[in-house]
């Protein structure tokens, strides 16, 4: 894909660089010299110096040909008139990372494709560590009413040894959850069928609805009962 960055400071120079590791053709905008200069010379990103929002200085870093559009830069408002001149030049996409909420219905409006507020997820993600410590990493999804988030199965969880067609039908199985993988000994996620077994040990994948998440947690991690076993829906 053709990525075009406009804001490239540490954030913004990071994705940069990420994507042109994966084989994407990255060109960054922004005002610090220093970041360009940094970008072209230590990654070898097609960089240029200059304000994003000049139509301009967009026009000479291609933005028509753009598969995706991302503006980074530090006010909403210049986002936003970033995200208006990459439209109207034909980008294909065009994301934003919102820095005032109140920004949130005036990019809906405009048609940006991607909405991303680093404090949504920051608070998300920070939240559920503080709240729930059986949790490893999180990750608020939408508008923040779900989260996905891993977690390590003890031993003697009630569910281990289980497969997920067991668990998933058992009658205290939270219904806002839903697997979304199990982690292989090697680190790989591998999408879980009803078959799949979950091993005491383990890490999974999940999903579930922010206010059932206690619930959740609680159900995987309860012991194994003497002489029970996760009972079925009937």
């Amino acid at each position: 894909m053709r990525v075009l960055i406009a804001g490239a400071g540490r954030a913004g120079l990071s994705v940069a660089v990420h994507l042109a590791k994966m084989g994407h053709d990255v060109t960054i905008v922004d005002r610090d010299e220093s970041i360009a200069n940094s970008a072209f010379e230590r990654h070898g990103l097609v960089s240029l110096v200059g304000d994003a929002t000049d139509a301009g200085l967009l026009q000479e870093a291609e933005v028509a040909r753009a598969d995706v559009v991302v503006a980074m830069l530090r006010r909403d408002a210049d986002n936003l008139a970033v995200a208006l001149l990459a439209q109207s030049a034909g980008a294909k996409r065009v994301m934003v990372r919102m820095r005032d909420p109140a920004y949130r219905s005036v990019y809906v409006r405009a048609g940006v494709d991607r909405i991303l507020s680093e404090i949504d997820v920051f608070i998300g993600a920070m939240a559920t560590a503080i709240e729930h410590s059986g949790v490893r990493h999180a990750m608020v999804l939408g508008t923040g009413e779900s989260v996905a988030f891993e977690l390590d199965i003890p031993v003697d969880s009630v569910v281990a040894g289980r497969t997920v067609s067991t668990i998933a039908g058992s009658a205290s199985f939270p219904s806002s959850c839903v697997f979304a993988g199990v982690y292989r000994p090697d680190g790989r996620v591998e999408a879980p069928r009803g078959s799949s077994v979950v091993a005491g040990g383990a890490t999974v994948l999940l999903v579930a609805a922010r206010d059932e998440l206690a619930e959740v947690i609680a159900f995987f991690l309860q012991r194994e009962p003497a002489g029970g076993g996760v009972q079925e829906r009937r």
